[in-house]
C-alpha cells in the first residue's frame, strides 16, 4: 500500500505563483510515472503535467510554459511549480503516482487533492 500526502495549495493573486508537492510513502519498489491533475467546477478532471522515470515531460496547452513539472527520486516527491496563475487554473489538483511495490505487483495512487484558487 503506497500513500501520498500532498500540500502547497492555496489562495493567490493572478499573476502569482504556488508550488505544489506530493509525497509518496509506505511499500515502494520503484516509482515510475508521476502526474498532476485537477478538476475544475462543472468540468471533468484533466491532466496538468506528468513525468516519467527518464524525465520526460507532458504539459497541457493550457498550462505549457507557465507550469514546471519535477522530481526528487531519492525523496519520492513530486512537484509541481505554477507560475503565472490565472482565474481558470483555478480547481482541485490531485497528484498521482505508478510505481511497483514489488519487482512483479504495480500500484497507482492518488492523493484528496488541494485547492487551488486564483483570483482576478
Amino acid at each position: 500500500q503506497v500513500q501520498l500526502v500532498e500540500s502547497g495549495g492555496g489562495l493567490v493573486q493572478a499573476g502569482g505563483s504556488l508550488r505544489l508537492s506530493c509525497a509518496a510513502s509506505g511499500s515502494i519498489f520503484n516509482i515510475n510515472d508521476m502526474g498532476w491533475y485537477r478538476q475544475a467546477p462543472g468540468k471533468q478532471r484533466e491532466s496538468v503535467a506528468t513525468i516519467s522515470s527518464s524525465g520526460n515531460t507532458n504539459y497541457a496547452d493550457s498550462v505549457k510554459g507557465r507550469f514546471t513539472i519535477s522530481r526528487d527520486n531519492a525523496k519520492n516527491t513530486v512537484y509541481l511549480q505554477m507560475n503565472s496563475l490565472k482565474p481558470e487554473d483555478t480547481a482541485v489538483y490531485y497528484c498521482n503516482i505508478k510505481g511497483r511495490t514489488t519487482w512483479l505487483a504495480v500500484f497507482s495512487s492518488w492523493a484528496q487533492g488541494t485547492q487551488v484558487t486564483v483570483s482576478s
